[in-house]
């Protein structure tokens, strides 16, 4: 403790001001619990307790959105210095002594992926991220044969164990005014197989007896959703990797509706600092999704 003007000053508590790190960065109490793994009713009361502290408040709170005040988003700086500091006085400066090694499928990344990695990173600069992005198949591949920590998957195959995040849905996107050529098959773009969510739209196309020809495979996500905004052809695609130029014309198309996508967790990381990691990954995806 300090003194100022003869009086003691308590110190901050410091899992309550990263509780509100964390609330600040996925914008959900609900996703910061499941990042601290507490519950949602511990998140608030650290945080009351720490606005009462300051004497100032940090959040807004709406049914649906966390967003913060004028005052958080002023104290949110000194916040992430203040954990920064705790994290150096623990751990020096030298290099991670810790490595997480992490798959995701290009599917459950979207396009959010370097600000989903950019917030593990900043609650523990002494760790050591290695991240592989791939199909479902090769993802999971690599994690079977203990090449990874931890892997988030398209799950189609109904294969055991693993934690689902969330579901998605999936729907046939393209420009507004994109005419399907009569008598000629679907003009498709999709991610090069194997890919879950490519090997299921193929399959309702088939089942609906649509004719399809695929014009564009791409590497990754966003060449996929490119292709779509070039015009080049209909995609199967989440809405929150879209942009507003394009949009879904499935129903126009007369195309099969598209099944849930579920995306699951695997994981065998056992140092509690990478099952934090793993953690805020998962809730930050999750916010991600929602946010869309």
């Amino acid at each position: 403790m300090t003194i100022e003007n003869g009086s003691l000053i308590r110190p901050l508590d410091l899992d309550a001001v990263q509780a509100f790190v964390l609330v600040a960065d996925l914008s959900s109490f609900t996703r910061a619990a499941e990042a601290l793994d507490t519950t949602q009713s511990a998140v608030s009361l650290k945080l009351k307790r720490l606005e009462e502290r300051l004497g100032r408040r940090l959040l807004e709170r709406t049914p649906r959105r966390v967003r913060l005040s004028q005052e958080g988003a002023a104290f949110l700086d000194a916040a992430r210095d203040l954990l920064e500091a705790h994290e150096r006085a623990l751990h020096g400066r030298t290099e991670a002594r810790l490595s997480l090694r992490v798959g995701i499928s290009d599917q459950s990344a979207g396009t959010e992926l370097p600000q989903l990695l950019a917030k593990i990173g900043a609650y523990d600069r002494s760790l050591r991220i290695e991240v592989r992005i791939g199909s479902s198949v090769s993802v999971m591949a690599a994690y079977d044969n203990g090449e990874l920590d931890a892997a988030i998957v398209c799950s189609a195959d109904g294969r055991p164990g693993g934690k689902l995040l969330f579901s998605e849905p999936y729907a046939w996107y393209a420009l507004p005014d994109w005419k399907q050529p009569a008598g000629e098959p679907l003009r498709l773009a999709a991610l090069a197989a194997p890919c879950a969510v490519r090997a299921m739209a193929l399959k309702a196309l088939d089942d609906a007896d649509v004719a399809w020809t695929e014009v564009f495979v791409g590497g990754g996500l966003p060449a996929v959703v490119a292709a779509a905004c070039a015009g080049l052809a209909v995609a199967p695609l989440p809405r929150r990797v879209c942009p507003p130029s394009i949009v879904d014309v499935g129903e126009p198309l007369g195309l099969p509706r598209l099944a849930l996508t579920r995306i699951v967790l695997h994981q065998r990381a056992a140092d509690p600092r990478t099952r934090e990691a793993v953690r805020i990954l998962a809730a930050a995806l999750k916010s991600s999704v929602n946010a869309a």
